[in-house]
């Protein structure tokens, strides 16, 4: 059996499909911090950078959202959630911040990622996809 020839490094983007996309811009960059990245009007494709990763949006009534069938609701959403790693996470000032912006913050707990086990807190974007804003790792967070 021959070795994988490549390494994975960590997620490039993710694809939502949406149906008000200056809406999602709003939530993405306005609330969450995002910053807009590129825009391929041609095609359909806004792209805003979340860190290290972009998240891709798509109109589902654009050259490429029609390509994937009806438009994600709560019987038939894209994904199940998606989460963003963020410095700073202190949830009574991030739920704060949110109630302000008029998004209310769900559950939050302590959740295994991909950097260890840490703090997070779930929020859902303007068209139900569930949104999961993790801190650092519990040991990163008190210097170990």
């Amino acid at each position: 059996m021959s070795s994988i020839p490549f390494a994975i490094k960590g997620l490039d983007h993710i694809v939502l499909r949406v149906r008000d996309l200056d809406r999602m811009l709003r939530f993405y960059c306005d609330i969450l911090g995002c910053s807009m990245e590129r825009v391929q009007a041609e095609i359909g494709l806004t792209q805003v950078r979340a860190g290290r990763s972009l998240i891709d949006l798509v109109p589902v009534d654009g050259k490429l959202g029609r390509m994937g069938g009806a438009a994600p609701g709560k019987e038939g959403r894209n994904l199940d959630h998606f989460c963003i790693t963020i410095e700073g996470y202190d949830e009574a000032k991030i739920r704060a911040y949110l109630t302000a912006h008029g998004v209310q913050a769900g559950e939050a707990g302590s959740r295994y990622g991909a950097e260890g086990e840490g703090p997070s807190l779930y929020v859902t974007d303007p068209e139900g996809n569930v949104v999961e804003l993790k801190g650092q790792p519990w040991q990163r967070q008190a210097g170990e």
